[in-house]
């Protein structure tokens, strides 16, 4: 495992996970806020790495590291790049992918990631636009960041809670306050329409897949 350090910018939210919070990370984010407030299964997460994952992979905002370690991949020893503002979650994730190729890198997805140009046939954004600040316009610019990190018709995916658009339940809109108000979420203006149109400013083939009120994107980088 290689540490290549990087700028950082400052971003709420990051600060929660540490050692001990990330052994709760899996059972408290893919067993109970994912099916039971955001209507997202993990199985159709699962799925969507499946069908876009390649041999060379950055993933960003990697929490555990979980949907990689569950997923068929397309090679035996793929080569990861794990891209995350945390250095435990960059730790934990890389001991739990040991037995693949793995470099880490410490760095905002605000900012561009120049050391990692063209070098990836997919990248991942999963489970972290909504806590980036900003509304759906401004946090795309890790769309443009993301995919100069991407060579041509490599894939960029992901997922990210919504809170326009989409259908919240009531106890989906009670979570989100409460995540937004301790500014560990930065969405009660991510808007599905928004997300539409910054990919389609971006990319000439992506998709959208919508569970509850998660959105599920699919683009191809040109």
């Amino acid at each position: 495992m290689t540490v290549r350090p990087m700028p950082v910018d400052h971003q709420v939210g990051h600060e929660q996970y540490n050692p001990l919070t990330l052994r709760l990370y899996d059972t408290l984010v893919y067993g109970l806020t994912c099916p039971l407030f955001w209507k997202v299964p993990e199985s159709a997460l699962l799925r969507l790495y499946e069908r876009n994952i390649a041999e060379t992979h950055l993933d960003i905002g990697v929490g555990t590291g979980r949907l990689l370690d569950r997923c068929a991949m397309p090679v035996d020893r793929p080569r990861i790049t794990l891209f995350d503002l945390n250095p435990h979650c960059l730790a934990h994730a890389a001991r739990r992918l040991a037995r693949y190729e793995v470099t880490t890198h410490l760095g905002s997805v605000l900012k561009p990631f120049p050391r990692l140009v063209g070098s990836h046939g997919s990248a991942a954004l999963n489970l972290m636009l909504h806590c980036v600040p900003g509304d759906i316009p401004e946090k795309a610019i890790a769309f443009d960041h993301t995919a100069g990190c991407v060579r041509p018709g490599g894939k960029i995916f992901g997922s990210t809670v919504l809170s326009r658009g989409v259908p919240v339940t009531r106890r989906a809109r009670f979570a989100l306050g409460r995540l937004n108000a301790a500014r560990s979420f930065h969405n009660t203006e991510d808007d599905l329409e928004d997300l539409h149109e910054q990919l389609e400013k971006r990319f000439s083939r992506y998709r959208v897949t919508v569970y509850g009120c998660v959105a599920l994107f699919e683009a191809t980088v040109d």
